[in-house]
């Protein structure tokens, strides 16, 4: 439904008021403001700093949660103005008010996330979005009034969503709080753990989470096999757009190339392998347990598959295998061969428990699985294996209840006890690590080029329409004087003499308009003849921009 001038004027003054009278907005320091905040001994008892150690390297993001004098200013002059400014158009008002953070700054990438390094599973477990959830994640994020793009990345470690935000602060505030609304944890707990990235460091972070670098095992290649789902995920719905989608599809490509330069996942375990390992070390004898301990793996999928396979790496040549249906496990069966798999329903459950040792819990089940009142009466396991039944959840949320732990038979370990096994080989990592930053850097400097250069594209788009209309205008004069009964022949002739013309001419001009990284021009001068061609053909790039951002959002308000 087409949208009147008048009317998206008055939703663009509206939106300005009510933008401007918030007075509950939270505000982010930028990363490189929050070094000044990273004193671990000063920031005692304050959440203004959070330091996130992600494989050996520190970095630090701040989240006050109030606005700096200077912006009060801003917003109370902003405020002030606009009773004297009345007279003036809607977009004017954007123009001149304090407030207008669309045409002083662009719209910015933004990461709100938690990871296995700032937030305990428990709080992670209640913020997971199932994959077959994220395409009405992605709708709802995109329906909120600063929020242009989005996506999910929601893992066993981690719970991050991208964004491309009309406003940072106001965007931060209000993804904050619709992870609130959809996990039930108030706005305050979610800023205690959450982390903030803005562009560049957003990129960086992507990336380094495709390359393994930010995995609880360093080199780890199940993550970017999840960012290629998202990626999967994400094709066809309306808010993966070009930033997003081109994002973590450039993660995708830094995550290969680190595996395949740095060899950083030669020896790395994967978060399964670390829980045979775990397991393994909790029993009294690692180097014989394989043989003795009874081995019970809930789930078949891809982590069962990978613990399955870890154990037999590890000799086991027996196990029992619960799953839903017994084709995935009839299919690993044939491609592990020399060991006895053993399948049982999910109905026998309890009654493998009883006879098992240790059991592995891998399943995508949202309610636990096992929790005390299912344990208390199990049969004792043998003393030979150290008295305890032991259960290793690799789920997130968690398939067995922190309850058993109260139990004298039975110890409980999750995704955040895998931290001790992953000390293996770590300095022959960090240095591949080393070499894997060396890459991210100069492959987010080619992404953020890339970027950039997506400002200039409506004024491409533009300088095209604007010597479209000269060259039709001029054509029909032309064709006009030459009468009625010109042949086709002869009129194509001229329409392609006129077309032609018109790309010689714009060859040059839409040269100077790109810049993707790969010549020696740079940036800036692109960005300053993307100036000077709005100036020159009175293009007004950034403002009609902001127009069509903001008719875009009233016509999918009303529909």
């Amino acid at each position: 439904m087409a949208v009147s001038s008048a009317f998206v004027g008055a939703k663009l003054e509206a939106l300005l008021v009510s933008n401007t009278a918030s007075s509950s907005m939270s505000v982010s320091v930028s990363p490189a403001q929050a070094g000044l905040l990273c004193n671990p001994l000063s920031a005692r008892g304050k959440r203004a700093a959070l330091i996130r150690r992600t494989s050996g390297i520190i970095r630090c993001e701040a989240a006050p949660e109030a606005l700096s004098q200077t912006e009060k200013v801003d917003l109370n002059n902003a405020a002030s103005s606009s009773a004297s400014a009345s007279s003036l158009s809607a977009l004017e008002q954007l123009k001149t008010s304090a407030a207008d953070r669309y045409t002083k700054e662009r719209s910015s990438i933004v990461v709100i996330g938690l990871s296995v390094h700032t937030a305990p599973v428990e709080m992670r477990e209640k913020l997971a979005i199932p994959e077959a959830e994220w395409h009405r994640a992605i709708s709802e994020l995109c329906g909120l009034n600063h929020i242009e793009e989005a996506a999910v990345l929601s893992t066993c470690n981690r719970m991050e969503i991208y964004v491309v935000a009309l406003s940072r602060h106001r965007g931060v505030k209000e993804v904050t709080e619709w992870m609130s609304k959809t996990s039930g944890i108030p706005v305050s707990e979610i800023c205690e753990h959450r982390f903030l990235l803005y562009d560049k460091d957003a990129t960086q972070h992507i990336f380094e989470v495709s390359a393994g670098l930010d995995s609880l095992v360093l080199g780890e290649g199940q993550i970017l096999a999840q960012v290629k789902q998202v990626v999967k995920v994400g094709q066809g719905v309306v808010g993966f757009g070009r930033n997003i989608s081109g994002l973590f599809k450039h993660a995708i490509t830094v995550g290969k190339r680190v595996r395949t330069e740095t060899n950083i996942a030669a020896g790395a375990v994967s978060v399964s392998s670390a829980a045979v390992e775990l397991a393994l070390m909790k029993l009294p004898d690692p180097e014989t347990s394989h043989a003795t301990a009874r081995m019970l793996i809930i789930g078949a999928g891809k982590m069962g598959k990978l613990v399955i396979k870890h154990l037999v790496a590890k000799g086991c040549t027996k196990m029992v295998v619960v799953n839903r249906s017994e084709d995935r496990v009839a299919a690993i069966r044939e491609e592990i061969k020399d060991v006895e798999i053993i399948y049982k329903p999910l109905t026998e459950m309890l009654n493998c428990a009883a006879e098992a040792d240790v059991v592995f819990t891998s399943t995508a089940s949202e309610t636990p699985l096992f929790l005390r009142e299912h344990i208390v009466d199990l049969p004792p396991v043998s003393p030979s294996v150290g008295g305890l039944r032991l259960f290793v959840d690799i789920s997130v949320p968690r398939n067995v209840g922190a309850c058993v732990n109260d139990l004298e038979t039975a110890r409980v370990y999750n995704v955040d006890d895998l931290k001790e096994v992953v000390a293996a080989n770590k300095e022959d990592r960090l240095r591949k690590a080393m070499e894997a930053q060396a890459i991210i850097a100069e492959e987010s400097k080619q992404f953020e080029a890339w970027r950039d250069s997506l400002e200039t594209v409506p004024t491409i788009k533009k300088l095209r329409a604007y010597a479209e209309r000269i060259r039709a205008a001029e054509l029909d004069k032309c064709l006009s004087k030459m009468g009625d009964d010109i042949p086709k022949k002869t009129r194509k002739a001229v329409d392609d003499l006129s077309r032609g013309i018109v790309n010689k001419l714009l060859h040059g001009p839409m040269q100077h308009l790109r810049c993707d990284g790969s010549d020696s021009r740079t940036l800036s001068e692109t960005l300053e003849n993307m100036h000077a061609l709005n100036r020159m053909f009175s293009l007004e790039t950034e403002i009609s921009v902001l127009e069509q951002k903001i008719r875009a959002k009233v016509e999918q308000a009303q529909k």
